[in-house]
C-alpha cells in the first residue's frame, strides 16, 4: 500500500477517493468487471523510478495494443463503474494527461449525461486544449444547464484557447435554450471578427438565432451573406419565416428554390411548406407541393402524410385529407388524431367520434391530442353529454390527466350550449391553473348569449392575469350592444381610447390561381377595388329581392338601422367572396380565410350567396370551417 500511495502525487488523491467511493457498487455489478483486462503483474512505470516501483500493464505487452486495448475499453463501457475503473488506470498511468485518451474519456462521459463527473474529470486535466472544450460545450448546450456552454467559451477565451466553428456553433444554440440575445450578439460579432462568415453549417446556426427571436431581417441578412446555399440553409430561412407568421412569403421561397435549381426541395423542405399552405388555407398551392412530393418519392413518408392531412382539412377539404389518410400503410396515434382533428374542425363530429371508436378497434392507443380533437368535435356539434364522458373516460380508461386545452374545449363545449355557470364552475374547479385564452373561450361564450354579468367578471380574471387584450375589450363591447347598452359602450370605448388600445383588423384572404389575395374592412389597397365595390353592390341588391337583411347587432356603434347595415356592407369577407365572385366562373367553389371569427351578419350573408348564386362556399375562421351550400351552413348557425 505504500509503494501504490507513493506513486500518486498530491494532484491526483482528490479523483482517486472518488473514483474508489462511487466504484464500490463495480464489485456487486453483473458484468464483467473492467479490471479483467488488466493483467495481474506488478505495477511498472508508474513512477519515475522504475527499479523501486513497479508500471501498469495490459495483457498484451506491445505498448500499441495496450493503447488500442484502452480505446476499445474506453468507447464500449457505458456503465459508471466500469468508468470510474478506467479513470483510476488513466490516473494511475498518468494516461490522464495524454490528449488522445483523456478527450476519448470526455467524451464517454458527456454521452453518458453524467455531466456532473465530465466536469469534474475535466478539472483534473492540466491543459485542456479547444478539443476538450468543444466536447464539454456540446454537452451543456443540449443540456438543462445551457449557460455553463457559454460561461466555458468564455473561460476559453481567457485562456487563449481560439474557438472554432464548432465552438461557436454550440455556443450560439446554448443561447437560443438560455434565451439570451446579448450573449449571441456577442458570439456573433466574435464570429465576424475571428473570420469564419464562410462556414455556412456555423451561418446556418446563425440563422436559427435570429429567427428563433423573431429577429426575421437579421436572419435574412445572414442568409444573404451565405457565400454558399445549402438546402439547410434554405430550409432554416423558411421556417423563420413560417414562425414570424410570414406565411405568404414561405410560398414565394419554396418556387424561388425549385426555380434557382441550385438545391432542390427536400422533404424537410415540403413538411414546412404543407403547414404554411395549412395556415394559409392555400388549397391550390398545398396541391402542387403535394404533387412536389409524390414526383420526388416523399409520398411514403409519414410524417408527411400526417402534414397533408391537416393541410388539406384545414383547407376543407376533407375528401382529399381522407385520401391521404387512406393511404398511409401503418398509421400511428398522430395519423388517427390529424384525421379526428380535421372531422371536427369541418364540423363533422359524428364522423370524428367514429373514427374514434374505429382507431380503438386497430389497437392504436389515443393520446392528448387525440382527445383534444375529440372533445374539439363535441364542442363545435353541441354534443355536450358525449363531451364530458370522454373527458372522465380519458383520466379513468386511459390514465390521462386533462390539460388546459382539454378544459379549454370543454368550456366552450358548455358555452356554446348556453351552459355558462357551469363552464365558470369547471375553470374554477379544474386542477390545472386557467390561463387567458381559457378566460377568453369563456367570454366569447358571454358574448354570444349576451350575458354582460358574467362578462365583465371574466375581464376582471383577465385583468388579474395581465394578460387582457383589445380583442377582450371588443368581446365586451359586442355584450354591451348586442343589448343595447350603449353607456356601457361608450364608457369602455373611452377607456380604450385612453389607453391607446389597439384592436386588431379583421383581414381575409382568398386564394385564385396560386396568389393569395388579402382584404381588410373598407379595403382599397387592391388593384381592382372598382370592380370588386360594383360586384358587391351588385351582390347586396340580389340578396336582398331574396330575404336578406342586415344583422345590424354585429355593428358595435349606436347608429340607426340604415347606417349600422351600410357599415356592415364592407367587412373583408365580404369583400373576398365578391372578388371571387368576379373572378371565377359561375358555380366555382369559393374559399376563404378569416383571422377573427366571423360575424353573424357575414355568416348570413354567406348562406344566401351560396343560395342565390349557387356556388359553395367555405369560410375558415379562428375556430371552425363553415361550409355554405344551398342557403345551408354546415354548423347550422351552432358557432
Amino acid at each position: 500500500m505504500t509503494q501504490i500511495s507513493a506513486c500518486i502525487n498530491k494532484k491526483n488523491i482528490t479523483i482517486i477517493v472518488f473514483s474508489l467511493k462511487l466504484s464500490i457498487s463495480s464489485f456487486t455489478s453483473t458484468t464483467i468487471p473492467i479490471h479483467r483486462h488488466f493483467s495481474l503483474q506488478s505495477f511498472q512505470e508508474t513512477c519515475p523510478n522504475n527499479d523501486q516501483h513497479p508500471k501498469p500493464m495490459l495483457k498484451s505487452t506491445s505498448r500499441h495494443q495496450q493503447e488500442q486495448t484502452m480505446v476499445s475499453l474506453v468507447k464500449s463501457s457505458t456503465h459508471k463503474p466500469h468508468l470510474l475503473q478506467i479513470q483510476a488506470h488513466l490516473t494511475r498511468s498518468s494516461l490522464l494527461q495524454n490528449p488522445k485518451f483523456s478527450l476519448l474519456f470526455l467524451s464517454s462521459l458527456c454521452s453518458s449525461r453524467d455531466l456532473r463527473y465530465a466536469r469534474l474529470f475535466f478539472s483534473q486535466i492540466k491543459n485542456p486544449s479547444s478539443s476538450h472544450y468543444n466536447t464539454l460545450i456540446r454537452a451543456y448546450s443540449s443540456s438543462n444547464s445551457p449557460k455553463e456552454a457559454f460561461f466555458l467559451y468564455r473561460e476559453m477565451r481567457q485562456k487563449g484557447l481560439k474557438p472554432d466553428p464548432i465552438s461557436f456553433s454550440f455556443v450560439i444554440k446554448s443561447c437560443v435554450k438560455f434565451r439570451s440575445v446579448f450573449c449571441g450578439l456577442q458570439v456573433h460579432g466574435r464570429i465576424i471578427r475571428d473570420g469564419f462568415l464562410s462556414d455556412c453549417l456555423l451561418l446556418t446556426t446563425l440563422m436559427e438565432f435570429y429567427s428563433s427571436f423573431a429577429s426575421r431581417e437579421d436572419a435574412c441578412k445572414v442568409f444573404d451573406e451565405m457565400f454558399q446555399k445549402d438546402t439547410v440553409a434554405w430550409n432554416v430561412l423558411i421556417s423563420c419565416y413560417l414562425r414570424n407568421g410570414r406565411t405568404r412569403d414561405v410560398l414565394m421561397l419554396f418556387d424561388n428554390m425549385k426555380n434557382e435549381g441550385v438545391c432542390e426541395p427536400d422533404d424537410v423542405t415540403c413538411l414546412l411548406v404543407t403547414q404554411a399552405c395549412a395556415n394559409l388555407g392555400a388549397l391550390e398551392f398545398g396541391e402542387k407541393a403535394h404533387r412536389y412530393i409524390k414526383e420526388r418519392g416523399y409520398g411514403t413518408a409519414r410524417n408527411l402524410s400526417n402534414s397533408l392531412i391537416s393541410m388539406y382539412s384545414r383547407c376543407g377539404c376533407l375528401d382529399k385529407a381522407y385520401d391521404v389518410f387512406k393511404g398511409i400503410g401503418e398509421k400511428n396515434v398522430i395519423s388517427w388524431s390529424a384525421m379526428i382533428s380535421g372531422l371536427a374542425m369541418n364540423g363533422f363530429g359524428r364522423d370524428a367520434i367514429l373514427a374514434f371508436e374505429e382507431m380503438r378497434r386497430t389497437g392504436v392507443i389515443p393520446d392528448e391530442q387525440t382527445f383534444t380533437g375529440l372533445l374539439s368535435a363535441c364542442s363545435h356539434c353541441g354534443l355536450v353529454d358525449e363531451g364530458m364522458e370522454f373527458l372522465n373516460q380519458m383520466s379513468k380508461e386511459f390514465g390521462i390527466m386533462p390539460n388546459i386545452h382539454h378544459y379549454g374545449c370543454v368550456v366552450d363545449l358548455l358555452g356554446r350550449a348556453g351552459l355558462l355557470e357551469q363552464a365558470y364552475r369547471v375553470i374554477i374547479s379544474m386542477k390545472v391553473k386557467p390561463d387567458a385564452t381559457i378566460w377568453r373561450t369563456l367570454l366569447g361564450a358571454c358574448r354570444i348569449h349576451g350575458h354582460f354579468t358574467l362578462g365583465e367578471r371574466v375581464i376582471e380574471h383577465l385583468i388579474e392575469l395581465k394578460a387582457q387584450e383589445a380583442g377582450d375589450y371588443v368581446l365586451l363591447l359586442n355584450i354591451y350592444s348586442s343589448t343595447g347598452n350603449w353607456e356601457k359602450v361608450s364608457e369602455l370605448r373611452k377607456f380604450l381610447k385612453e389607453k391607446g388600445i389597439q384592436t386588431t383588423p379583421g383581414c381575409s384572404s382568398i386564394e385564385l390561381k396560386g396568389i393569395v389575395h388579402e382584404f381588410i374592412v373598407d379595403d382599397v389597397s387592391h388593384p381592382q377595388k372598382h370592380e370588386i365595390y360594383n360586384k358587391l353592390d351588385e351582390i347586396n341588391k340580389q340578396l336582398k329581392i331574396a330575404g336578406y337583411v342586415a344583422e345590424t347587432t354585429s355593428e358595435l356603434h349606436d347608429l340607426d338601422v340604415e347606417e349600422k347595415a351600410n357599415a356592415l356592407s364592407y367587412h373583408s369577407e365580404k369583400l373576398a367572396l365578391a372578388f371571387g365572385v368576379l373572378v371565377t366562373q359561375p358555380g366555382t367553389m369559393l374559399r376563404v380565410t378569416k383571422n377573427l371569427r366571423i360575424c353573424i351578419d357575414c355568416h348570413n350573408f354567406a348562406k344566401f350567396l351560396s343560395g342565390v348564386y349557387n356556388r359553395q362556399l367555405i369560410i375558415r375562421d379562428r375556430t371552425r370551417f363553415h361550409h355554405f351550400r344551398d342557403g345551408h351552413c354546415s354548423c347550422n348557425d351552432y358557432w
